[in-house]
């Protein structure tokens, strides 16, 4: 075990960072940030901040000898960072498990492999993939393989040609053409898995996406029929990876009942949000308490939630330039909200400035109060209770 008053490192200064510094620092932990950039949300609140690109050498051994474990925030920092630190020191999750999660076609292909369902898919690698493509994958998406977030890196395609020409948009970098499904519904499955294999599931959350970026989350006891069997699957796909840290699995249900993994994240998610407020236990403590190997902690709910991303647009009106400060005054004064922003320094459209977790007695309870959020900030996604 790790004891509070030492150090944790993180590699990755964004948002997800400075959630999980608020909590092992909570835990008595020390926290220093790995991170690029000058400024960020992480490194504004970490204990100690080390300006480096992700796979410094000099850098790398400095965290390493700062630190006695070592998680990261973000999917895509380089694999090689991580495996030269944990030859080290712990790390969290590990470097072989992140490295197939960072290729949408190595993941599709592990998690096809230890049997659980995904969207039907080809591999891109060259334009001839797509001009032998099947004809039942059009209307399809397709997504480049690596580095691709929040709608990033994708294009809705309806024919081949539209597909040859996205192909020849993103450089012609490898890419997975995905069938385009009739959803049901969207849910997610957080989870964390300690050294020692044990396993604490949190609360099937049902997701609402708009413009290719979550902006609403909705968690009670019983949100989806499919929550058992989506629950069943993460956790296979945990241990075929020999998982160890917080880890989401998305997933789709389609209208005929088929549950489908869409993707995996090696790291806290913005679905698993609410569990700041809702939960007994957050995922952020749950990333420090794997990184000290410590207990985990009771993913009981607390209450049923309804959690609202807050997007840079909220700062603007209409089509116009002129930014504009939210009334948050106006927003806190509606009873069980509890208000997160992540101190980001400029509010642009499109970009996650925070976020707000609305509980409830019941699930419509929670659900009224989110919708006169909804109302006030303008946000465009009404919330529904099913």
């Amino acid at each position: 075990m790790i004891a509070p008053g030492e150090w944790l490192g993180l590699l990755g200064g964004g948002q997800l960072g400075r959630m999980f510094t608020h909590a092992a620092q909570s835990l008595g932990y020390r926290v220093v940030v790995l991170d690029p950039a000058q400024e960020g949300p992480a490194a504004s609140v970490a204990d100690a901040h080390i300006k480096a690109d992700y796979d410094d050498a000099t850098a790398l051994i400095k965290l390493a000898e700062h630190a006695r474990a070592v998680t990261t925030e973000f999917e895509n920092v380089p694999a090689q960072s991580l495996a030269t630190l944990g030859s080290q020191l712990r790390v969290t999750p590990s470097a072989s498990a992140v490295s197939v999660v960072q290729d949408r076609i190595a993941e599709k292909s592990f998690i096809s492999s230890i049997g659980v369902p995904v969207a039907p898919h080809i591999a891109i690698r060259q334009m001839s993939d797509l001009q032998s493509a099947p004809e039942n994958l059009f209307p399809g998406i397709l997504k480049v393989a690596r580095l691709g977030y929040d709608g990033k890196g994708q294009a809705r395609v309806k024919t081949k040609a539209e597909a040859l020409s996205a192909f020849e948009s993103f450089g012609q970098v490898p890419c997975v053409l995905e069938a385009m499904l009739d959803l049901k519904e969207e849910l997610s499955v957080i989870m964390a898995r300690g050294l020692d294999g044990e396993c604490a599931v949190f609360p099937v959350a049902r997701n609402v996406h708009h413009e290719g970026i979550l902006a609403v989350t909705v968690v009670d006891t019983f949100v989806s029929a499919m929550a058992k069997p989506a629950t069943e699957a993460a956790l296979a796909i945990a241990r075929g990876l020999e998982y160890v840290g917080v880890m989401c699995v998305e997933f789709f249900v389609l209208q005929d009942g088929r549950l489908l993994v869409n993707e995996i994240a090696p790291r806290p998610h913005n679905s698993g949000h609410y569990s700041m407020n809702a939960c007994a236990t957050s995922q952020f403590e749950q990333q420090a308490r794997v990184m000290a190997g410590l207990p985990l902690g009771t993913t009981e709910l607390l209450a049923p939630v309804v959690m609202l991303n807050i997007l840079g647009d909220v700062w603007y009106r209409g089509e116009s330039d002129v930014q504009t400060e939210p009334n948050w005054a106006s927003i806190l004064s509606v009873p069980r909200t509890s208000l997160h922003l992540y101190g980001k320094a400029q509010a642009r459209r499109g970009r996650k400035m925070g976020h707000i977790n609305c509980t409830g007695r019941t699930l419509a309870q929670a659900v009224d109060t989110a919708n006169k959020i909804v109302d006030l900030l303008n946000l465009p996604v009404r919330v529904t209770a099913v």
